[in-house]
């Protein structure tokens, strides 16, 4: 009897309207639509009654990495220390006290040795180039280069709304989440965006418990997937912690019959990782490449609250994991001919993938 044939990239694949892309996010964030979804039923409503969808005794677990203005633009110094031309600069890995990995443009016309000069006293040399990313050594380290590349620096917003607008000082709101606290990331955890401190109180007044867990969101992210079979596709790593008093909160939910709700597909992701094939937590701490597609058994994972993603992407192949493959096109189809707000600045969907019987007052 023959196998299933591969899943390609066709698989994932859908006509998505350019109208419905998002460059801007709606204010309040909590104002952001919610489209939540069974295997049998689909509702429109508003970020801000998510508690109404969540029972007492359930566990959001959010990702609390702090996206740095991880853009740069400065100037290339010349032997006699003039300025030549312009480079655009996008920081991606740390990888040394002072060095970071990071996309340069035009990387060609910038040589091994040659310095530049940013904004705020912060200057950097390229030391070497490798599959079109360059690593660079900073002149500054610590507070000083947090607060240089705090002035200096630009949100790196994600190549689709980069391509329409420029990063502005709203940016450095908007794409931040309210309960970041560890720096580290150059891309937003996008379904946290929606959170304010008034939706925080009303999940808490319900019950609703929190857990914090960290994933530095790569630019790799955004990488579009090359390979027809996705098979042969090779996850970009993303450094994360789960501590242990986060393990211990998820394992006490699921012993109480609670259920351990991603906020976001890096905290899906993360917890994934960490978790052991029986569904128990454990601590941990590194580099994940964990590249999720239909047929995956979720380990610990009941639910997800996420944003509207790119066709063909590695996160439409995560969510088809979770809700099936064909429930995905009609929830996807339900967005598109309803008017959602699609990506980083968009709405949201809550992915409830066994909750048949569950009402929109949590029981």
């Amino acid at each position: 009897m023959a196998g299933k044939p591969p899943l390609t990239l066709d698989d994932f694949d859908f006509d998505l309207p350019e109208a419905l892309i998002a460059t801007r996010p709606v204010r309040p964030r909590r104002g952001a639509r919610l489209l939540v979804a069974t295997p049998a039923r689909l509702v429109d409503d508003s970020v801000a009654n998510l508690a109404d969808w969540l029972a007492p005794g359930d566990r959001l677990v959010l990702n609390d990495t702090k996206v740095l203005p991880a853009r740069l633009s400065g100037r290339r110094l010349l032997p006699d220390g003039s300025e030549g031309g312009r480079v655009e600069v996008t920081l991606l890995e740390p990888a040394g006290e002072e060095k970071w990995w990071a996309l340069a443009r035009p990387l060609r016309k910038w040589r091994e040795g040659q310095e530049l000069r940013f904004a705020a006293g912060l200057g950097a040399r390229l030391l070497e180039k490798r599959e079109g990313q360059a690593l660079i050594a900073f002149n500054l380290a610590g507070d000083d280069f947090d607060a240089a590349l705090a002035e200096a620096g630009q949100m790196p917003l994600p190549p689709y709304i980069a391509a329409r607008r420029p990063a502005d000082q709203r940016d450095r709101e908007d794409y931040q989440s309210v309960f970041a606290r560890h720096s580290g990331a150059v891309a937003a955890p996008t379904a946290s965006l929606h959170f304010d401190d008034e939706l925080l109180a009303r999940l808490r007044e319900r019950g609703v418990e929190f857990t914090h867990v960290t994933l530095h969101v790569g630019a790799g992210t955004f990488l579009p997937v090359k390979v027809e079979d996705i098979a042969e596709h090779r996850m970009h790593a993303e450094r994360g912690r789960v501590s242990a008093r986060a393990a211990e909160e998820i394992n006490a939910t699921r012993a109480a019959g609670g259920r351990v709700i991603a906020v976001g597909t890096t905290a899906l992701r993360l917890i994934e990782t960490a978790a052991r094939p029986d569904g128990h937590m454990e601590p941990w701490e590194g580099a994940t490449d964990i590249f999720i597609t239909p047929g995956y058994r979720f380990r610990i994972t009941d639910a997800l609250m996420t944003n509207f993603h790119l066709p063909k992407s590695t996160l439409m192949m995560l969510v088809s994991a979770l809700m099936g493959m064909e429930r995905i096109r009609e929830i996807y189809a339900h967005a598109i001919a309803e008017e959602y707000r699609f990506f980083s600045y968009g709405d949201a969907s809550l992915l409830l993938p066994g909750a048949d019987g569950f009402t929109r007052d949590g029981n």
